[in-house]
């Protein structure tokens, strides 16, 4: 059995049985009239939500999250696709919110990001390809405004803006190493490059404005660079915004799919949580709890991250606070913030397992810290042994934390119900949410406290040229935004090579990037790039069309 894949499941015979049943009957089994639906063909749609009968968005939310992330992954989307038919199953009015694939990461290592076996959303093609070209309208929006900065440099610079100040960059969506420095003629020539789209600011303004004119409003506050004054330069200042409004008006209404065993599930935005806040869109959360009694998200990579992000800026800028939090843990991920490597996960190693918990330990507790008692999804995979996860068992019955053992990607929704089950009495539970910092923090004081509450680092260090960032950012009131750390995935610290859960470090931050239209503070840490490369091995060289039309390598 491959290593690769949960239990019960090849790799090969994954998402390959039923087929999708028409949109329109999704849409009327999630309540969603005719009127607000628009089909794009038989099995997408996307949501008019303008045209939804009235109503607050009062469902309760369930986020997913991880523990730290390894090369081997832990199926976190699938965990998330079969917690949410468990709980349709288990009679839930229930709908799923997830964020939409990037070809960066399709095409790099994932080769996909629709969940697996029979916990998947489809159509998996479509959804991974392209999709309803929502990435496509984001990285136009965002090159427009690139392109009209540079014309206005080229048309004699009548806002005075002083080249060397601006950071704002084009983007596109795809891993390209090539892409990520190189020099421009305009503006006497200054040195620029390339984002992937997922990193993009105007991603992030689609994820978190609430309805069309919070987008136009926040897209004209995008800061593209500063006059040699001092003064900010906005994208309406460069009369910029209407057209990128434009250009995103029909990528901002959700998009409908649905999972293998019919769930409703909305696919909206996709930001990196390493390098961006990582949580689906605003108006798809709020839209399914408009929805359902119960909705199914998920934030990117590990708790230290996406949940961090979702829990101190998304939840807080638009009001849909979790009531329940699930933490995805697998004995190979254990195994590997233990230093086991990759070729070694398949041999049986429960002390292994054993020195692994520390990184469990610490995300269960920085879960606890937001008011939260998680639930530890424990995502069984073919080479996991019965001693092995005895170990994790364990662990959360000596801690008296909530444990089920998941086997969603073979079983489906039968897999989850044992999740299910310990999540629906969470369901009436009132979580004491609190964020890490107050909202008076500012970006300094937000900074050492997540990398000392949550990252359990000694204190943070800002290089010269974020000191000198972070004074321009105070001199314009920018200080009380909430800061989101772009930074490895692999480890707690900025160091990817320091596993587990370690200690005695301290942060780097490199850079401080205002997202002014966003509303965030982006904090630069390590080695981290917007622009992400291929691996050695792309998953790109697996992949094909057959003869019949469909495709292979993409899973």
């Amino acid at each position: 059995m491959s290593t690769d894949t949960p239990v019960g499941v090849s790799s090969t015979s994954a998402g390959v049985k039923a087929g999708p049943r028409p949109i329109a009957e999704i849409a009327a089994a999630a309540g969603i009239p005719e009127s607000a639906l628009e089909p794009y063909g038989r099995h997408l749609g996307k949501i008019d939500v303008d045209q939804l009968p009235p109503g607050d968005p009062t469902g309760a939310v369930v986020l997913v999250t991880a523990v730290s992330p390894t090369p081997a992954g832990e199926g976190k989307s699938t965990v998330t696709v079969g917690l949410g038919d468990a709980l349709a199953a288990a009679g839930h009015r229930t709908v799923i919110a997830l964020r939409e694939p990037s070809l960066g990461p399709v095409f790099g290592m994932k080769g996909g990001a629709t969940g697996g076996g029979e916990a998947q959303i489809i159509p998996m093609d479509r959804i991974n390809l392209h999709f309803t070209a929502d990435f496509h309208a984001i990285t136009s929006a965002n090159n427009l405004l690139a392109a009209m900065l540079d014309n206005h440099l080229h048309h004699g610079n009548s806002l005075d803006i002083d080249p060397g100040s601006i950071g704002f960059k084009r983007v596109l969506d795809m891993n390209d190493r090539a892409l990520r420095r190189f020099r421009l003629d305009s503006g006497g020539g200054r040195e620029t490059g390339f984002e992937i789209t997922a990193a993009s600011e105007v991603m992030a303004v689609l994820c978190l404005a609430r309805d069309i004119p919070d987008l136009r409003l926040r897209l004209g506050r995008i800061t593209v660079g500063f006059t040699r004054s001092g003064t900010p330069v906005t994208a309406d200042d460069l009369r910029a915004a209407g057209a990128m409004t434009m250009l995103l008006r029909e990528a901002f209404k959700p998009n409908l799919v649905q999972t293998r065993a019919g769930t409703p599930t909305l696919v909206h935005g996709g930001p990196f949580a390493n390098i961006a806040h990582g949580c689906n869109s605003a108006v798809a959360t709020n839209t399914a709890r408009r929805l359902a009694d119960v909705v199914v998200t998920e934030a990117g990579f590990g708790a230290d991250l996406g949940a961090e992000k979702f829990l101190d800026i998304k939840a807080r800028a638009a009001d849909c606070a979790p009531t329940a939090v699930v933490l995805v843990a697998t004995v190979r991920a254990l195994k590997m913030n233990a230093g086991r490597a990759k070729d070694e996960l398949v041999d049986a190693d429960p002390a292994a397992v054993e020195a692994g918990l520390p990184n469990l330990a610490r995300h269960v507790a920085n879960v606890r810290r937001y008011g939260y008692d998680p639930v530890v999804a424990v995502n069984r995979f073919g080479t996991d042994t019965a001693a092995e996860l005895a170990v994790i068992e364990r662990f959360c019955a000596e801690n008296g934390v909530r444990c089920a053992l998941t086997e969603v990607h073979a079983r489906g929704a039968d897999g989850g119900a044992e999740l299910a089950h310990h999540v629906g009495e969470l369901l009436d539970t009132t979580p004491s949410y609190r964020p890490i910092y107050p909202p008076e923090a500012d970006v300094e004081e937000q900074l050492e406290a997540i990398v000392r509450t949550v990252y359990g680092g000694d204190g943070v260090e800002l290089a010269p040229t974020a000191r000198a960032q972070l004074e321009r950012i105070r001199a314009h009131g920018w200080e009380r935004l909430p800061v989101c750390i772009a930074k490895t995935q692999y480890s707690f610290s900025d160091d990817p090579s320091l596993l587990g859960a370690p200690s005695g470090f301290t942060v780097r931050v490199r850079e401080l990037i205002p997202r002014t239209g966003a509303g965030f503070i982006v904090a630069l840490t390590g080695t981290i790039m917007t622009m992400p490369g291929l691996p050695s091995v792309p998953a790109a060289e697996g992949m094909d069309v057959l003869d019949d039309g469909s495709v292979t390598g993409l899973s």
